[in-house]
């Protein structure tokens, strides 16, 4: 069930993004702020579904200590990645970005 979910969340996210002609990737500049979709109910859904398909793949091969190191990857994914992130897109969307910071949850 983790796998379909995440499969779902992860291409809705995509397609909204590419709708909306913003880079996909983190390693490109953002063009536009993307509110609709998934984003209307977190921020970073497209992060919140690559931690379910590791879960779901770590449950499927009955992988339990995979559990274990799923806390310090999200531990570097959100100080190294997200946080960084967010300042990025405040400096660059200022207001625009802070309202729907205010609006919607950073991951679930």
């Amino acid at each position: 069930m983790l796998l379909v979910v995440s499969l779902a969340i992860g291409l809705w996210g995509r397609k909204t993004m590419h709708r909306a002609g913003t880079n996909i990737s983190p390693l490109k500049p953002s063009i536009n702020l993307v509110n609709t979709g998934p984003y209307r109910f977190s921020r970073n859904p497209l992060y919140v579904a690559m931690t379910l398909l590791y879960l779901g793949l770590t449950f499927l091969f009955n992988s339990w200590w995979g559990v274990a190191l799923l806390i310090p990857v999200l531990l570097v994914l959100h100080f190294g990645v997200v946080r960084r992130e967010e300042r990025y897109l405040e400096r660059k969307f200022g207001e625009e970005y802070l309202a729907y910071r205010s609006q919607v949850r950073r991951y679930l």
